[in-house]
């Protein structure tokens, strides 16, 4: 008599109990988490209400939190993020638009690249620190200021990250575009430039934190408003917990920014590779 096997399981059976431990792991991931921060958070409190640690040093959490009103009604917080934001925006699309410019006509052209990378590398090792003083006496302290720092600060990502994106163009695609009689500017447009995309979209989320920490440089260094210059004044008259408030401020609206350009680059991108 034949004992008769019973029938494995379908793997699919253990789909929804591996999705529950990823679930529970994930949670419980989160919660590990939470506590630390929050562990961290009671310590500095306990720090400083208990004067092991100075005021003038660290301020509490609870400090922190009770310095953003008078930020936002007496120190117009908002106007002065729209300022330093407006900067970071204008001179890093200058850099991305020059930069991406620069990087393809070195990158196609065997001559250019030749002849104008060592003046790019040179101009890239030069210490931006080093010329703000000079920028500050040639452009003031204005809006130019603070937006040239910022291209000088960004364009080299662009240039170096197009020409590597451009080292990647399959040579299979230009021959059957150049036989289908595309001129210099559809090849650029349609084949170069959709090939780049992956390394230019990188430079981009690079870049959209270094902009907006060469704006805030730029204004701590010299200028009439903008949240570096709110950083200035707070640190002037010693009211630690506006300037941990504004560095909190910074630090969460960059990662914002951060995390926006990764959602358009999985949108955007995307569609690039499937069109």
């Amino acid at each position: 008599m034949t004992v008769r096997e019973a029938p494995a399981a379908p793997a699919t059976a253990t789909a929804p109990a591996a999705g529950k431990r990823r679930h529970r792991t994930g949670f419980a991931l989160l919660g590990g988490q939470l506590l630390l921060v929050a562990a961290v958070l009671a310590v500095l409190q306990w720090a400083v209400d208990s004067g092991r640690v100075k005021r003038i040093y660290l301020a509490s959490p609870t400090e922190i939190l009770g310095a953003y009103p008078a930020l936002f009604t007496e120190q117009d917080l908002l106007g002065n993020l729209l300022l330093t934001l407006g900067e970071a925006a204008a001179g890093a699309s200058l850099a991305l638009v020059l930069g991406v410019a620069t990087g393809v006509w070195m990158g196609l052209s065997r001559n250019a690249g030749t002849f104008l990378n060592p003046f790019v590398a040179a101009l890239m090792a030069v210490p931006k620190v080093t010329i703000i003083p000079l920028l500050t006496l040639y452009l003031g302290i204005g809006a130019a200021h603070k937006i040239v720092i910022v291209f000088l600060f960004c364009y080299f990502l662009f240039v170096y990250n197009t020409i590597a994106g451009i080292k990647q163009v399959s040579a299979d695609h230009l021959k059957v575009a150049r036989s289908f009689g595309a001129s210099r500017a559809q090849l650029i447009r349609k084949v170069v430039l959709p090939s780049a995309t992956t390394s230019i979209v990188a430079a981009i989320k690079v870049e959209t934190g270094t902009a907006l920490v060469a704006a805030l440089f730029a204004e701590i260094t010299a200028s009439k408003g903008g949240l570096g210059n709110l950083l200035n004044r707070a640190v002037g008259v010693y009211d630690t917990a506006s300037v941990f408030a504004l560095v909190l401020f910074t630090t969460v609206l960059s990662a914002l920014i951060i995390s926006g350009v990764g959602l358009l680059e999985r949108k955007v991108l995307l569609r690039w590779k499937h069109s």
